[in-house]
């Protein structure tokens, strides 16, 4: 049995492949016409009979392949795969993805299905760095249908896919598992806020009634096993409240819902969400006022982030709540932000590591405003009761109710004049 030709063998060689560039690099290749003919159309159509000239070169017969510099390389190791059996069973024949690329676009040009068909399977299976990604996509859709295949996993997903995914990362994302997996659920919750966000792109999903109906049942399921840790508060001792795993449940649910706001903001059903915690304030409330620990006060810190949402939701007629409702809000979590207040700035002035107190101190001023907005539209009487009590508190410093009682004093002193004109006009008519 014969041996194997082998690239580069001048001694049974028969054709001379010379590789060119423009920068005036040129190699010669020793190949064998029969390996060349079988493995590339290319080449098989330059050593046919049918083409008009033959060029001869150390006794053998010719083929110029002019090529970028670049791809030079390329070139070479596709003559040399000419020579290796490539039928799955070696793996590791293109040095990663990036010279894989280069061996298929060689591949395409010079005609070689074999090694088109070996470069798709390869490209198709191994993993991308992002880098190499943005080549792929750059380089692959030009190309024609027989390398789609490595564009698969680019590829838009159809709508239902896209729901289900949605709804099994929103069941995740508002579950309350082990807290070794606070990353994964935390990720959830990242990625269900990207796939409904309008950036660049438009939104993976438009949010449709039956979402919304499945987002809402989530709330309604948190709120209930929430609802269900405030009772168990509520019927044990104060002490039992600051125990680590009740407290660490209470601040899960708290970085819960202050996820949720946001998500129910973008989907403008904020509702849902502002009722369930309208109607936990007073037991929330009396759990924060029974534990002044160091500990709750981290705790406290999360309510407020939550309460600032809540309340900004209903201060600038998001969410429209009767006037009962309202004033209730006010009642009770005014006197809650007005001694929580103190009590995180003095932490964080004693305690220079105290990194998990911190606060935007935006966040201060955007609750102070959405009182005195929530203030404005009660009725007059209410509104009085409310600063007559701010005006003679201790801690009138915050939040500042300046405004809303600057805004009392003029309607107040106008109201019968204005009053009296409407009536007169309403006589006139």
């Amino acid at each position: 049995m014969d041996a194997p030709s082998k690239i580069g063998d001048r001694s049974t060689s028969d054709v001379v492949v010379r590789l060119r560039t423009l920068e005036g690099r040129d190699e010669w290749i020793y190949c064998h016409s029969d390996i060349l003919v079988e493995k590339s159309k290319y080449f098989a159509d330059r050593l046919s009979d049918n083409w008009p000239t033959c060029q001869i070169l150390d006794s053998r017969n010719c083929v110029e392949v002019y090529c970028q510099e670049l791809d030079f390389d390329h070139h070479v190791n596709v003559l040399r795969l000419f020579y290796v059996v490539i039928d799955g069973s070696v793996d590791d024949l293109w040095n990663g993805v990036k010279n894989a690329l280069g061996i298929l676009q060689v591949g395409i040009q010079l005609g070689c299905p074999q090694i088109v068909t070996a470069c798709v399977n390869y490209l198709e299976a191994v993993p991308w760095e992002e880098s190499e990604e943005e080549e792929i996509l750059r380089i692959i859709p030009g190309m024609g249908s027989e390398v789609e295949p490595i564009l698969a996993r680019l590829q838009p997903v159809n709508l239902s896919a896209i729901r289900g995914i949605f709804i099994s990362t929103l069941r995740f994302a508002m579950s309350s598992p082990p807290s070794l997996m606070n990353d994964l659920k935390s990720s959830a919750q990242e990625q269900l806020e990207y796939m409904i966000t309008e950036d660049d792109d438009s939104p993976l999903l438009i949010a449709d009634d039956d979402i919304k109906s499945e987002v809402k049942d989530c709330v309604g399921r948190l709120f209930s096993r929430f609802n269900n840790l405030l009772e168990v508060y509520l019927c044990e001792p104060a002490e039992s409240v600051d125990e680590a795993g009740k407290m660490t449940l209470f601040q899960s649910y708290l970085a819960d819902f202050s996820w949720a706001c946001q998500l129910l903001s973008k989907l403008e059903i904020m509702r849902v969400f502002v009722n369930s915690w309208v109607d936990a304030s007073d037991k929330i409330v009396a759990i924060m006022q029974s534990s002044p620990t160091v500990e709750m006060i981290g705790i406290k810190l999360k309510v407020v982030e939550v309460v600032a949402k809540v309340l900004e939701s209903i201060g600038y007629g998001t969410v429209i709540l009767p006037t009962t409702k309202r004033l209730h809000m006010v009642k009770i979590w005014l006197p809650f932000v007005r001694i929580t207040k103190p009590l995180i700035d003095s932490v964080m002035t004693s305690d220079d590591d105290s990194l998990e107190f911190k606060i935007d101190g935006e966040l201060w001023q955007s609750l102070e405003s959405t009182f005195v907005s929530i203030l404005l539209a009660l009725p007059s009487v209410n509104q009085a009761e409310i600063l007559t009590e701010w005006l003679e508190n201790e801690y009138i410093c915050y939040p500042d109710l300046t405004e809303a009682f600057e805004v009392w004093c003029y309607r107040s002193k106008v109201a019968n004049r204005r009053l009296a004109l409407i009536e007169g006009g309403h006589c006139a008519l």
